[in-house]
């Protein structure tokens, strides 16, 4: 059976200022839920765009000293310029000026007003400018716009109005008996607890004597619309309402993603305008909470506003998807700052999958350059096998997934990652290898772990598509739809073929060095000691050894003893020239903690950069590599 189409949209956002994190966030959140949707192997059209009318824009524009037009075609340029940088897949770009969406306002706005829903009258009232809508007393917090932190000014004007209040107790109602119209369970507590007063009919329009940018009422011409009226309506104009067969096909199937602040016109003002023009009612709205940036909500006032563009410069478009979704519990705040991102980044991306994929595949080309015999594989041995533990992640990831609980399926996808780095150093590959009679369990512990490979390349396409494109070029994998594993796929277990060799592994993530502060930063001089068979404690404190630990290793290309080593010293990752491969194979060295010295100075070793080196203990024949007894802080000097 065909299952039910899915239609996601951002808010349409309004073009006052240029995107920030939170319209990042919005519009990430809802490309992740649209790339899930085609795993689950649903049809989907993904909608965002630009709100461009209203007094606020007017106000821009003369700030600029431009046309209001003018103003628009920039600022909703910057939009659409930034959505391909951070791979987002929309459908459609709308804007409110096209001519298409202001025949679908007119046309709505004529039901509405024949139905004799809208109506003629003189109102006098708070209004704020910044929000471009008028408010009671009971909404304002000290006499102040709770979100503007002015006070509002008294404004008497004669205006068209919406029989909201009509429709109260039926959308009190269709919230109640709809559980999941508004998620999280907490914003649709909310809207109901606004809806146990009295519901005011809705000014919608604006006299042309104050206003002129906006659509133009087509039963007065004296009047243009309210901002909110005719930005909502974009839901319904970019499927080419009433006839077009985009409009049949995706139409009420909507899941809006917004943020709390817009809660009240996409969870009130929305339902009852479908309601009163005879549209079937969408099907649910998703709210998202704030992004705090150093402790704060955005604001221009405090300079905290980040900008998205930068953000993905310095870290990459990937890892920056990765934390957003991570990072924020959806409905709730969450905080944005370099040292949390860097963490994620670190811990997340480059220790846990980072390096799970580079020891997974190093192991495979080395014992099984030529690939994986089928004979020697153990099928299905509930001791080796990780399939399992890999179904259950598939699930957990469907469940929260399909809920936007899109912190829960990422960690459902780590928790695996997690099992399969444990499964290595309980399984010991390397030690595997050294007794041929072994031979089968070796490759069926490198077959499960590729196999685990494959199922965590699929999981993370929504959020890291770019990275679960590579990982799947480097597992030799084909995927069936253009880039991405229908999910009912990815749980058919032994899809890694047999036979053929695979690539090297690439770094996915390389670490992020923390700058420290420069009046703390501390530089060591290279140092030579003397050759004496005494020095003293001076000349030894010259050294600067500190603990670092290993995250990659591979054999350096014509030599039999030497390593090249990726190691982190906390602050910093060192590439070093290590002259241990005849002791310790890639596989076994990984993760080990080791001494470096530091502030050796950098030198060449069979064509690679050393900048330092490891401590080792023994002879020629047999060597040792020296470490503290217990896990200390890399980066941590020695004393």
């Amino acid at each position: 059976m065909k299952k039910k189409p899915r239609f996601f949209t951002t808010p349409i956002y309004y073009v006052n200022a240029k995107p920030h994190l939170g319209h990042a966030y919005t519009t990430i959140a809802a490309d992740v839920a649209t790339r899930f949707m085609q795993m689950d192997s649903r049809d989907t059209y993904f909608l965002t765009g630009t709100d461009e009318h209203g007094d606020k824009i007017v106000q821009a524009a003369e700030k600029q000293d431009t046309s209001p037009k003018e103003y628009v075609d920039k600022i909703s340029k910057l939009f659409q310029d930034l959505w391909p940088v951070l791979n987002i897949s929309n459908d459609q770009f709308i804007r409110t000026t096209n001519p298409d969406h202001i025949r679908v306002v007119e046309q709505v706005l004529s039901k509405i007003h024949d139905s004799g829903d809208i109506y003629f009258s003189s109102y006098e009232g708070l209004y704020c400018f910044g929000c471009e809508r008028f408010y009671q007393e009971r909404e304002l917090v000290d006499g102040k716009c709770p979100d503007h932190g002015t006070e509002p000014e008294v404004i008497r004007e004669s205006n068209y109005f919406f029989r909201m209040s009509k429709y109260q107790d039926w959308l009190i109602d269709h919230i109640q008996t709809h559980p999941d119209f508004i998620r999280p369970e907490q914003y649709k507590k909310e809207i109901l607890s606004f809806l146990k007063e009295p519901l005011e009919d809705l000014c919608i329009s604006r006299p042309k004597t104050r206003l002129t940018w906006g659509i133009t009422l087509p039963f007065d011409e004296d009047y243009v619309t309210y901002v909110w009226f005719d930005a909502l309506v974009n839901y319904i104009s970019a499927l080419g309402y009433p006839d077009s067969d985009l409009f049949k096909k995706f139409w009420p199937t909507a899941r809006h993603f917004v943020a709390k602040d817009i809660i009240k016109p996409h969870g009130i003002y929305w339902p009852i305008m479908l309601k009163a023009a005879g549209i079937d009612i969408y099907d649910g709205l998703n709210v998202h909470g704030f992004w705090n940036v150093r402790g704060s909500k955005m604001s221009k006032s405090i300079g905290n506003v980040t900008d998205p563009l930068e953000v993905t410069r310095e870290f990459g478009v990937d890892p920056f998807r990765y934390f957003l979704m991570r990072e924020m519990v959806f409905g709730k705040d969450a905080n944005f700052t370099e040292d949390v991102i860097v963490t994620r980044i670190n811990s997340d991306l480059a220790n846990d999958l980072g390096n799970l994929f580079s020891r997974v595949l190093t192991m495979t080309n080395r014992y099984c350059k030529q690939g994986f015999s089928k004979e020697n594989l153990t099928p299905r041995d509930p001791d080796l096998s990780l399939e399992s533990p890999a179904r259950t992640a598939i699930e957990a990831f469907r469940q929260a997934m399909a809920n936007c609980e899109f912190h829960n399926g990422t960690a459902a996808v780590w928790t695996f990652i997690g099992l399969m780095n444990k499964y290595i150093d309980t399984r010991e590959p390397w030690a595997l290898a050294k007794d041929e009679t072994r031979r089968p369990m070796l490759e069926t512990v490198l077959y499960n772990l590729m196999e685990g490979l494959r199922v965590v390349s699929c999981l993370i396409y929504p959020v890291m598509p770019e990275t679960s494109s590579k990982m799947q070029e480097t597992l030799g994998l084909e995927p069936p739809d253009p880039g991405f594993y229908p999910l009912d796929q990815i749980m058919d277990w032994g899809q890694i073929k047999t036979g053929l060799g695979f690539s090297k592994p690439s770094i996915l993530f390389p670490r992020i060095e923390i700058k420290p502060d420069k009046k703390e930063k501390k530089t060591a001089k290279p140092f030579k000691p003397a050759l004496k068979d005494e020095i003293t404690i001076e000349d030894f404190s010259k050294i600067d050894l500190r603990t670092g630990t290993v995250i990659q290793a591979e054999p350096v290309e014509k030599s039999e003893k030497l390593l090249k080593l990726l190691v982190d010293l906390g602050a910093e990752t060192r590439q070093i020239i290590a002259g241990i491969a005849k002791n310790y194979t890639p596989e076994t060295i990984v993760g080990k903690q080791v001494l470096v010295v530091a502030n050796l100075k950098e030198a060449k070793l069979m064509g690679q950069v050393s900048q330092g080196m490891v401590l080792a203990a023994g002879s020629k024949k047999e060597l040792i590599l020296t470490g503290p007894d217990k896990k200390a802080p890399d980066g941590c000097p020695v004393k």
